[in-house]
């Protein structure tokens, strides 16, 4: 891309290895440096990506309230960001290995597309199946690329092993300061070789800091290194080869496995950032972020196992479109970057934030700053230049997430704040209950609530139209935690109210699933026995109204708040309810 691409640059020796050298100093300090060695750091209890970064944002550390809401209003936009990310790696990827076929002869020319997307149809289709036992055959198969990666690069570099000199960062800064506005596009180019270090981040909470560690240090990072140079070396000996020099390090044999190969990667890696979105969005909406979609549970209690229907079929509605819209992997590389060279300047800015507040050597903190910092800044600027030829797509779908995002949180802000001012203290219920006893009926009634010491709304609508009330109530509420895992014996928190009346809080990671009834079971061991085949649960459904007189949102915002809620997956099945013991009142609020 650097050389045969938009770019043009021209195949000399100086500038070949100064590439070649950008390219191996990036891999170390993005990836080695900044993200295995410092980002890795800040895990929220092993859990990594941006969304578990803006959960470690602490209120207490924080100068002002205002201050950290601007951070977290930061880290939300890089989440967002992800979703346009979420889409163009599998189109490019995909598609830069099928068109390997155009190597060995035109005649694949007109099939790359259509064979493009029937894989990436295939992909998206056994998502709803879960990756568990395709999963298995993952490890062997990145070790079999991996290693042809570093076989061929080795062939490549003993034809010409003058191109090892390229390590030495002196060819990377003379070529940065001697090309000008070319070297800035050149660096956009070279960006390419590190985006994987955000999804890297993300996947920590699956395998853990130290064998991600080990694979990198071990067998990827050389692997890397070793093909890069191989590539550089092939079209140091013979310029014609800069076309698709990584194709042309095989022998002529080893074309179509090698086709084949790297398509497999590609779908390997696509699965992993399709996986990654999932888990995000799973996140967001723990956190009240995203309005509740159908979450499907693939495997067991594998948490990182799951399959969210809406995001599976935008995702591949838009990787499908973006294939047929840009139609080469060259086309699609000016689309790509813009995204993560602004999510790393984000991961770099709340890292370093974290780290001086956890009281990491402050000059420790500058130092990192100012190299992390000039190399991201570096990279963004040449990935700004994309937007006119591509770049602009991750940025539309980021703010449309994002805006969605942050409608929906004030939203839900607005109207919990509605609710809570007509709300009537519990203590005030408890001695209406006390001193104007009420018919009481067999059975349980479980009221959802928002927490606080203040009366669901749908139990005094129930009052007021019945006039009766279970022989057992309770007030449950479920507590997200900004951590993603809450262990068991710290789930529970139960209250006795008055007689018959309990307050239950149920604690939950982002990374959990929520089964209100299989919490209700565990109030046994706290005294509290609950039979759920006689227990009724009582939701409220809100029917949203504009109104002019509130402040609050825009009235574009209002409008998009109430579809947004209209077609919110219900809370009955996100919460795992049986639907044949609910009972729902409506509400109507204005906000």
């Amino acid at each position: 891309e650097s050389f045969f691409g938009k770019i043009h640059l021209s195949t000399t020796a100086p500038n070949l290895l100064g590439v070649l050298s950008l390219i191996f100093w990036s891999l170390i300090i993005v990836i080695t440096l900044k993200y295995l060695m410092v980002v890795m750091r800040a895990d929220n209890r092993g859990e990594g990506g941006i969304i578990a970064l803006v959960s470690l944002l602490n209120p207490q550390s924080a100068r002002s309230h205002s201050f950290r809401g601007g951070l977290i209003l930061l880290g939300l936009f890089g989440a967002a960001l992800l979703y346009g990310d979420g889409t163009i790696t599998p189109a490019i990827s995909v598609l830069s290995a099928i068109e390997g076929l155009k190597v060995a002869t035109t005649t694949f020319e007109p099939v790359i597309i259509p064979l493009t997307i029937i894989i990436l149809i295939g992909l998206f289709m056994v998502q709803r199946h879960g990756t568990y036992a395709i999963g298995s055959i993952f490890g062997p198969i990145m070790i079999l690329w991996f290693g042809t990666l570093g076989v061929l690069g080795i062939h490549g570099i003993l034809q010409e092993p003058k191109v090892l000199v390229a390590l030495n960062p002196q060819y990377a800064i003379s070529f940065v300061l001697h090309h000008g506005i070319i070297g800035i596009f050149v660096l956009g180019a070279v960006f390419l070789a590190v985006t994987g270090g955000e999804t890297l981040y993300a996947d920590m909470g699956h395998f853990g800091r130290g064998p991600i560690r080990f694979a990198w240090f071990t067998l990827v990072l050389p692997a890397l290194v070793l093909n890069y140079f191989g590539q550089g070396a092939l079209i140091l000996r013979e310029h014609a080869h800069i076309t698709h020099p990584f194709y042309d390090l095989a022998p002529d044999w080893a074309l179509y496995p090698l086709v084949l190969l790297a398509t497999v990667a590609t779908v390997i890696a696509s699965q992993a950032v399709i996986s990654g979105v999932f888990s995000l969005s799973r996140q967001a909406i723990q956190l009240g972020q995203l309005p509740r979609m159908r979450i499907i549970q693939t495997h067991g209690e594998e948490f990182g196992q799951i399959y969210i229907p809406v995001i599976n079929w935008g995702l591949m509605i838009a990787t499908i479109a973006l294939v047929m819209g840009f139609r080469t992997s060259s086309n699609l590389a000016s689309a790509y970057g813009v995204a993560i060279s602004t999510d790393m300047v984000i991961t770099t800015m709340l890292t370093l934030y974290l780290a001086y507040h956890w009281g990491w050597n402050w000059l420790l903190v500058a130092v990192m700053g100012v190299v992390f910092l000039i190399v991201d800044l570096a990279f963004f600027g040449a990935n700004l230049l994309k937007i006119f030829d591509g770049g602009w797509y991750p940025l539309l779908i980021g703010a449309f997430v994002f805006t969605i995002m942050t409608t929906w949180r004030k939203g839900r802000r607005l109207l919990a704040a509605k609710l809570v001012a007509e709300q009537m203290p519990i203590q005030k219920l408890v001695r209406m209950l006390e001193d104007e006893p009420i018919t009481r009926t067999t059975g349980t009634a479980v009221f959802m609530t928002s927490g606080g010491a203040a009366t669901p709304p749908i139990l005094l609508h129930h009052l007021e139209h019945n006039q009766a009330l279970q022989k057992r109530v309770v007030l449950f509420n479920v507590d997200m935690k900004e951590v993603p895992h809450v262990p068991a014996n710290e789930r529970l928190e139960i209250k006795g109210l008055a007689p018959g009346v309990y307050w239950v809080r149920a604690r939950y990671g982002f990374m959990q699933a929520v089964n209100v009834p299989l919490a209700l079971r565990l109030c046994e061991k706290f005294g509290l026995e609950i039979d759920l085949e006689t227990t009724t649960y009582y939701l409220g459904r809100e029917t949203l109204i504009a109104s002019d007189d509130q402040v609050g949102m825009v009235s574009w915002r209002d409008h998009l708040f109430q579809f947004l809620s209209r077609n919110a997956y219900r809370a009955t099945a996100f919460y795992h309810i049986p639907l044949e013991q609910v009972v729902e009142i409506g509400i109507q609020v204005e906000i």
